[in-house]
């Protein structure tokens, strides 16, 4: 879906065509509480993915996403000016991170892991 989420009903057809794309693999969400997420239920129902919600201002319950927030600010830090980053560029970091090794994967990339489930 080209630009901005911005109703429950663009959201939720976005979560319904990932989780279609991945075949199986998802079977939980953890969400915030923006109201464009207000339409879970109906993507739980078709989907039998489980969707769970972060308390608010409690950065920890979030782990790999807070982790994942600094490793992209190696590539955009914070106060940066994103006029000029396009999709590319979005493209090449994601690229990046997931060829990166971690050790939370026994030191395998995110991709090698993913590939493996």
């Amino acid at each position: 879906m080209p630009g901005r989420l911005r109703t429950k009903e663009q959201t939720a057809a976005a979560l319904s065509l990932a989780i279609q794309q991945l075949r199986g693999r998802v079977r939980t969400i953890t969400l915030d509480n923006g109201t464009e997420f207000h339409d879970y239920e109906r993507v739980e129902r078709e989907h039998g993915v489980k969707f769970y919600f972060a308390t608010p201002y409690h950065s920890w319950e979030r782990g790999t996403n807070e982790n994942t927030n600094g490793l992209i600010r190696q590539y955009l830090p914070k106060g940066m000016c994103m006029r000029n980053v396009n999709q590319y560029d979005c493209e090449c970091i994601a690229y990046a991170l997931n060829s990166r090794p971690r050790r939370r994967l026994g030191f395998r990339t995110p991709s090698e892991t993913f590939a493996r489930s």
